[in-house]
């Protein structure tokens, strides 16, 4: 379970900044992270992440601080962690000396699942190929936490909806999944809950299930967080 509670994270001589009154992730779920750009959403990932210094508050995964955690816990970005100047196949060994509940049989069945050259330099590999190395990486450190910051910008529709739909079939349904993007219409139905950001507090905070029983879709919700927003800016602490 991940929950925050009172999290102020703001950057000296920058706007961005992040206020959290209270946030709880049950364990399993997979959350959207969604938002303008600029509206805390890579800062809600990160702050989770334990990645910098936050002002106040308290971020706790199951009742452990994320710097206790990190075994247990996989971040994605569209700039990708992996060693460019290594091969999938030294990237492995790589991967299997830092992180102990790494799967090194796993992940050279997902390379071989995606039809990764297993020994051509990684900074070789098109944008596609570099997002499914790092799904291949992510679930194999068989991580209960799976952290994805815009996995998917730059990449074409195919190669978007194949790296999701084998991300999500590999799921064992007790990993919870957090993902920020802005292709809504493509996450729509994998999602199980929206945490929707304005202006670096939660203008909303939904399952599916209950938007689509009032005919809504999450365009809607997010527009109306929008029209929503001088109020929504009233929220911030003194």
């Amino acid at each position: 379970m991940i929950e925050l509670k009172y999290v102020d994270k703001r950057y000296p001589a920058s706007p961005s900044k992040l206020y959290v009154n209270e946030l709880t992730i049950p364990t399993g779920e997979i959350v959207g992270i969604l938002g303008e750009n600029g509206s805390g959403k890579t800062t809600l990932l990160k702050t989770i992440m334990g990645i910098g210094e936050i002002q106040g508050g308290e971020v706790w995964i199951d009742g452990k601080p994320a710097t206790e955690q990190y075994d247990r816990m996989a971040f994605l970005t569209e700039e990708g962690s992996f060693l460019p100047n290594l091969s999938p196949m030294q990237y492995g060994r790589w991967l299997e000396e830092f992180f102990p509940r790494f799967d090194r049989a796993y992940y050279d069945q997902l390379i071989d699942d995606y039809e990764l050259p297993a020994t051509r330099k990684i900074r070789t590999f098109s944008r596609g190929q570099k997002l499914q190395l790092e799904i291949c990486a992510g679930l194999a450190k068989k991580a209960d936490y799976l952290i994805l910051d815009e996995p998917f910008v730059g990449k074409d529709i195919f190669v978007r909806q194949e790296s999701l739909k084998r991300l999500i079939s590999s799921l064992n349904g007790h990993e919870t999944v957090l993902l920020t993007t802005h292709l809504i219409d493509e996450i729509e139905n994998v999602i199980d809950r929206a945490v929707i950001l304005d202006k670096g507090v939660i203008g909303a905070d939904v399952y599916l299930d209950d938007i689509r029983e009032q005919g809504k879709s999450l365009k809607e919700l997010m527009a109306e967080v929008r029209q929503a927003r001088p109020k929504i800016r009233m929220s911030w602490p003194n």
